[in-house]
């Protein structure tokens, strides 16, 4: 194989420096939850409320690392916590009551604790919001050790034949 002429290996070096146009997910909308520099809100770009809950899981398992576990929730779990949760325009909760539970009021503050800890939330767009506010209702899923996982985000539950 011949060396190649300085001339031609400094025009191919000049031609691999050539700043290529960004790609199409590079774009110039709001950066996803996940992107976002902690306590700063952010901007939901989600379209459904059902995309807008698994925004705000992924804000509440993000700050709450220490009582999540991970796998799919075990065939029985020691309880299940159902949140109505009602979020300002700025990411902030306004209100959260409990819809359902076992009972078990220390895994209910924990759930309710996980949101007020995650706040500020993504920000809902105008699609999501109802009255200046968005509502939804979300499920939290506790083990026998009191960790949790959020439904929007958790595996399939295992069953007993697994």
């Amino acid at each position: 194989m011949k060396p190649l002429p300085l001339i031609g290996v400094a025009a191919l070096v000049a031609g691999c420096s050539t700043p290529l146009p960004p790609a199409p997910w590079q774009s110039s909308a709001p950066p996803h939850p996940d992107s976002a520099a902690e306590g700063a809100p952010v901007q939901s770009v989600a379209l459904t409320v059902d995309g807008y809950k698994r925004d705000v899981a992924r804000a509440i398992y993000r700050n709450n690392p220490e009582n999540l576990f991970d796998g799919a929730p075990p065939p029985t779990l020691r309880a299940v916590v159902v949140l109505s949760i009602h979020i300002d325009p700025a990411g902030r909760p306004l209100r959260l009551a409990v819809l359902r539970s076992n009972g078990y009021r220390e895994l209910e503050e924990i759930a309710l604790a996980s949101v007020r800890r995650a706040a500020p939330l993504p920000m809902p767009n105008r699609l999501i919001a109802r009255n200046g506010e968005a509502e939804f209702v979300e499920t939290w899923l506790f083990r026998d050790d009191g960790r949790f996982q959020i439904r929007s985000l958790a595996e399939a539950q295992a069953t007993l034949e697994d």
